[in-house]
Order: C-alpha cells, then structure tokens, then sequence
C-alpha cells in the first residue's frame, strides 16, 4: 500500500483502526495525528495510565466501547472537512463524562522559515 494514494481521511481512519485496542482501555486522553504534505507521519495517544480521586489511586476499569471508538472516529473524518493546511498536528481530545463520549478537536498548522525564504530566492522577491 502506497500512503501517497491513500487520501488523508483513509489513513485517518487507519490511525484509529491502529488504536482500537489502546482506546478501548482508555477513558480519556488525546489522540495526536502530525501530517506533512497531507500524510499521516507520526501518530499516537497521550493519557495519563492512572486515576486519582482524594488519596485512592487506580486504573481505569474499561474503555472506550465499539459504538464510543465508532461515534469518537466519525467525529475525527468530519473534522478534515474543516483543515485547510498541508502540514501540521491534529489533537483529538476525549473524556467519558457521566457515560457520555465527550470530545473536541485541536488543528495547528505548521511553516517553515526555509522554504519561505527558498522561494523568495526564485521568484526574486524582496522583503
């Protein structure tokens, strides 16, 4: 499989398809997604493994469930809907609250100073 053909909503789905066991041991955290040139790189979940309330500390007992993955992944495609960026990192946060998959989604753009400056160079422009 060549990631090149693949459109960047595929191979979001396969990042989650990637996670699914990961996820379904977790009940909150954030899902990052780095992409370049409109391409998965780098991708992965920040949690933290332990819970706390007052001085009892203990693991979550389960995750997120198949519909939950499900509801959380459709959420992540429809929000490439709203990317207008080539390069750059996607946060999907999410957190059980009350039995309810709550989440939001971060996008952060990145540029880079050479590439700028390299092309100033051919068209000759001055700033």
């Amino acid at each position: 499989m060549i990631l090149e053909q693949l459109p960047l909503a595929r191979q979001l789905d396969l990042v989650f398809r990637e996670l699914k066991e990961e996820l379904a041991q977790l009940t909150s955290g954030t899902v990052f997604v780095q992409i370049r040139n409109n391409m998965v790189g780098k991708f992965g979940i920040r949690h933290f493994p332990l819970e706390s309330k007052g001085t009892e500390i203990k693991m979550s007992e389960r995750g997120l469930s198949e519909s939950q993955q499900l509801s959380f992944r459709h959420t992540a495609l429809e929000s490439l809907k709203l990317k207008r960026w080539t390069h750059g990192e996607i946060q999907f946060e999410f957190a059980m609250r009350q039995d309810l998959l709550c989440t939001s989604v971060t996008f952060e753009s990145n540029y880079n100073m050479a590439n700028l400056v390299g092309e100033s160079n051919k068209n000759k422009r001055d700033f």
